[in-house]
This record gives C-alpha cells, sequence and structure tokens, in this order.
C-alpha cells in the first residue's frame, strides 16, 4: 500500500534550496545534520512554558535547579560546535543563520551587510565544507 506525505518546502530555508536544486543532496544532508545538532543540543531559545510540577512539601524556594543534561545532548553539542569550528568564522555565520535559526537567504544577507545573491555562493560553500566535516559521500 502506497503512502503519501505532505511535505512544507517553505518550512526550512535549506529544503526549499533543495528542491529547486540549488544545493546537492550530499549539501542537504550535510546542512540537515548540522541542524539536527542544534536542535538535539537543546541551544535554541526555549519558546514555551515550563511545564514541571510546583515543588510540594517543604523544599527549598528560589530558581530551580538546572538538570544536568543527559549524554545525548552532550555529545550533540560537541558535534555541533566541532562542526561550526571547521567552518570557521566567514561560513559559520551564514550556515547558523540558514541552516539552524531558519532565515532565508535574504534576511541573511541583510543582516550580515553582504550584497544580494552573495549568500547563496558562500553558504554553498559552507555546505561542502560540512558534508566533509560529517565525512558524507558523493561528489
Amino acid at each position: 500500500m502506497a503512502r503519501s506525505v505532505t511535505v512544507n518546502l517553505a518550512e526550512s530555508p535549506l529544503a526549499w534550496l533543495h528542491a529547486r536544486g540549488m544545493v546537492s543532496a550530499r549539501q542537504f544532508d550535510a546542512g540537515e545534520a548540522l541542524r539536527r545538532d542544534y536542535e538535539l543540543s537543546q541551544l535554541g531559545p526555549r519558546v514555551t512554558m515550563q511545564w514541571d510540577a510546583p515543588p510540594q512539601g517543604k523544599v527549598p524556594r528560589g530558581a530551580p535547579r538546572i538538570a544536568d543534561p543527559h549524554g545525548g545532548q552532550i555529545a550533540a553539542k560537541a558535534r555541533f560546535d566541532g562542526a561550526i569550528d571547521a567552518l570557521g568564522p566567514g561560513l559559520a555565520d551564514i550556515a547558523w543563520r540558514v541552516l539552524c535559526a531558519g532565515e532565508g537567504l535574504k534576511a541573511a544577507e541583510g543582516a550580515l551587510g553582504w550584497p544580494a545573491r552573495a549568500g547563496k555562493l558562500v553558504l554553498s560553500l559552507a555546505l561542502d565544507r560540512l558534508a566533509d566535516h560529517y565525512r558524507l559521500p558523493g561528489d
């Protein structure tokens, strides 16, 4: 039995570029690997309330203790940091904005003070370097 899935290509700027043939499958996989590590390491801002139950009984009041992150989160943060270090300062900026923060190329170019259409070239270089860093096969 065949199954169909509807995908919102506008959800991710990288998916939008990939759907239009502007990035290769290897570049797409590299960008998704960086985004996955970013999400797993929980580096993004919290956008919802903390729904933990309030303390019961006689417990000290004050700021809640920060739970120790589990090993998967620590490993993802180490992979993310390694990938960003491999990119270097020039490529890391555009990669973080487009792949992790989900900014479009036009918005990222404007925020970085770059001319129009420079972002696609620099992002392509960043994705190639990420693919090498993550040791992805292909191209």
